[in-house]
């Protein structure tokens, strides 16, 4: 595990300016911001800003859990969940679940976040407890646990607006390529798909649904797979920006044009989707991680509601949509 100085010596900043970052001061460009706290999340450096190591320092400190396979996803959501605990009086800690079990302890810390479809519901049933409350952004649990609360994307209604849209541009044929198929996210985007397609008696053709894992692997090889049978829709609606930023990927190498020859949509609005002129759905990652951490201090507080709170998203049309 590296050290604060050696986080600035890798990225070329000073220490102070590494403990600005991971402090959540306003004093630093985003573009270093960004930098630094990439690095941390490269070096497996686990931040603690608070000096003593006093039994009440567990008090003001708080978990943020991540999946490590996509990592410029979380640099907002992270941003927005350190600004609302700093002007708290909290302590950031930031781990993946490789690491969590040393962390999500209530003699360790005061509560966690977690955004990682890795740990199971039972986990967090039994981890949560009033001493150590628990906000998941990747679920919303079945069993009613006062000490768990959901902070989540709002995935079927935007899902129906971006298919009905595309309807209306006069696309009939069309295909899903889904993430894991498990993940609330997955569900609620597929269950917006097809019943927006129903109700413009439009029949989906279970051939092109494909399944991915999120990765932008996983889309350049389901579009693979389209290319070698030579047959694929007319638009390709996707889980996630990454597997759509890999479909496009493959059909350009085999001179299939976006949008010309098939239309490709995503979900996220990460950079990468911008650089590919990717039409997609908008996630404020920022605002969610910052309401992530609000809800979680008010559980600590003991203002019980579990009422589940969803974030608004927007579509972003661009290059990838035949208009």
């Amino acid at each position: 595990m590296s050290s604060l100085k050696e986080i600035a010596q890798l990225t070329g900043v000073s220490i102070s300016t590494v403990s600005n970052v991971l402090n959540g001061r306003k004093n630093v460009s985003q573009e270093t911001r960004d930098r630094i706290m990439r690095c941390c999340e490269e070096q497996g450096y686990v931040h603690d800003a608070s000096p003593k190591k006093s039994k009440s320092d567990k008090d003001k400190r708080i978990v943020f859990i991540f999946s490590d396979f996509d990592r410029e996803f979380y640099l907002k959501i992270i941003e927005g969940v350190s600004t609302c605990l700093n002007e708290n009086g909290y302590d950031l800690i930031i781990c993946t679940n490789k690491s969590s079990d040393n962390f999500l302890k209530s003699n360790f810390a005061r509560g966690t976040i977690s955004l990682d479809g890795s740990l199971s519901d039972e986990f967090f049933q039994t981890v949560a407890k009033p001493e150590f409350p628990v906000v998941l952004m990747d679920r919303v649990l079945d069993n009613v646990n006062k000490n768990t609360k959901s902070v989540v994307v709002d995935n079927y209604p935007v899902m129906c607006q971006l298919v009905q849209s595309l309807v209306d541009r006069g696309l009939k044929r069309f295909g899903f390529l889904g993430g894991q198929a498990a993940t609330l996210d997955n569900k609620e985007r597929f269950s917006g798909f097809m019943e927006t397609l129903q109700a413009n008696g439009i029949a989906f053709d279970q051939s092109y649904y494909y399944h991915g894992n999120y990765r932008e692997k996983s889309g350049y090889q389901a579009a693979k797979l389209m290319i070698l049978s030579n047959d694929y829709p007319e638009v390709l609606v996707c889980a996630n920006d990454n597997m759509a930023v890999g479909a496009i990927k493959a059909f350009e190498e085999h001179g299939i044009s976006v949008p010309r020859d098939i239309s490709i949509t995503g979900f996220d609005d990460s950079d990468a989707a911008a650089l590919a002129g990717l039409t997609t759905i908008k996630i404020p990652r920022y605002e969610s991680g910052f309401l992530a951490a609000k809800e979680l201090l008010e559980l600590i507080k003991g203002n019980v509601n579990r009422d589940t709170v969803k974030i608004g998203a927007s579509i972003i049309w661009r290059q990838s949509v035949r208009s």
